[in-house]
């Protein structure tokens, strides 16, 4: 399993961007996939997640500015941000995780077993 991000870059406040992760070696069907941020000195942290049939969950400090749309015919998952702020800065990671997204604590780090490479998203 391969998970690639792509997307990142350098935006002002009230800009937007959209990440890409794209899963490849795996025929994913009911899984989780998420987006995590991890930010100089602190830890990382869950931001989004889907599963296959669209349903979705997001962590506080995005909810109404992100949202994590998905291709499955292109085994792409999205990360569409709006509204960003200098707080957003950070590296940004897709995650897999092969079952149905965990009911509770969703977004939990250990939830999930396969990472890509991250992807630095800066806001001025």
């Amino acid at each position: 399993v391969q998970l690639v991000e792509s997307g990142g870059g350098s935006v002002q406040a009230g800009g937007s961007l959209r990440l890409e992760c794209m899963i490849s070696g795996y025929t994913y069907s009911k899984d989780c996939v998420a987006w995590f941020r991890e930010a100089p000195g602190k830890e990382r942290e869950g931001v989004a997640a889907i599963i296959s049939d669209g349903r979705t969950t997001y962590a506080d400090p995005v909810k109404g500015r992100f949202t994590i749309p998905q291709d499955n015919a292109k085994y792409t998952v999205y990360l569409q941000m709006n509204s960003l702020k200098p707080d957003d800065t950070a590296m940004y990671y897709c995650a897999l995780r092969r079952d149905l997204c965990a009911a509770v604590a969703p977004l939990a780090r250990e939830r999930f077993g396969y990472w890509g490479q991250g992807t630095q998203v800066t806001v001025s």
